[in-house]
């Protein structure tokens, strides 16, 4: 697996001359309820942009754990919308410069605003590089079914099982009936998830970013982004108010309000 840090120049030059996709694995620390660990976002994209190197032959860069919107929570860490953005753009266009034409931004953190600033992104270093393919999706996002991009719940307890069961702790799960600001828990119930199911998940996908790889064109890149805005529309439209910082704190107090 070619690692960017550790080629040489001439190296690196013969991978994308081979039309070898930059690999990008995105993390986050946020609190993930009481019986998963902080970093479960970036633990899961390490992981899986590194399988996806192997698979691909592709160059695996260092992770990025610089997410925007985590939950509101003391031990989540965020960077503004603008650090976000300006680290995105500089990455993107400082691989196309040094000859990257295929680039896969693996994200285990999905929260709404930081999914929309990096297709964004995405969309619009296309647009200034021509010939330029972007990717930027959660591990099992291409597989269509948005139950998967759950929160400490059912799936990403189900995948961590598989790739780092000494993390993974069911025995301090905070009580369902705390609601949704005691567990953290977005989605069913993680007492269910198990290693197997999480490893057959995470094998799928990798299957459909492998096959992203060598197949997709500018088409299909467009109608990914398309469904990410459509997908989000109506947080956008009822939560946003000019700031995604602000988005996330209004959206949460309203998911406290729900009864489960």
């Amino acid at each position: 697996m070619p690692v960017y840090a550790e080629l040489l120049p001439d190296q690196l030059e013969i991978l994308w001359s081979e039309g070898s996709a930059a690999i990008i694995p995105w993390g986050a620390l946020e609190w993930h309820g009481s019986h998963l660990p902080l970093g479960l976002d970036g633990i899961v994209a390490q992981w899986f942009s590194e399988k996806l190197a192997e698979r691909t032959n592709g160059v695996l860069l260092p992770g990025f754990w610089l997410p925007m919107t985590t939950l509101p929570h003391p031990t989540s860490i965020q960077v503004r919308t603008e650090t976000l953005r300006m680290v995105l753009d500089d990455l993107l266009s400082g691989l196309y410069v040094s000859g990257a034409r295929t680039i896969c931004l693996v994200s285990g953190h999905y929260a709404q605003g930081h999914q929309l600033e990096l297709a964004e992104a995405a969309m619009q270093t296309m647009e200034d590089y021509s010939g330029l393919r972007i990717l930027t999706a959660a591990p099992l996002e291409l597989l269509g079914d948005e139950n998967l991009l759950d929160h400490a719940a059912h799936y990403e307890t189900a995948q961590l099982q598989s790739i780092r069961p000494d993390l993974v702790h069911l025995e301090f799960l905070a009580p369902q009936s705390g609601g949704v600001h005691a567990t953290g828990i977005l989605g069913k119930t993680p007492q269910m998830s198990s290693a197997e199911e999480g490893a057959a998940l995470l094998s799928a996908g990798l299957d459909t970013w492998e096959e992203w790889i060598r197949s997709a064109d500018f088409d299909s890149l467009n109608r990914h982004y398309k469904g990410v805005f459509d997908q989000n529309e109506h947080y956008v439209n009822t939560y946003y108010r000019g700031s995604w910082e602000d988005a996330i704190k209004s959206w949460w107090t309203d998911k406290g309000a729900e009864i489960l």
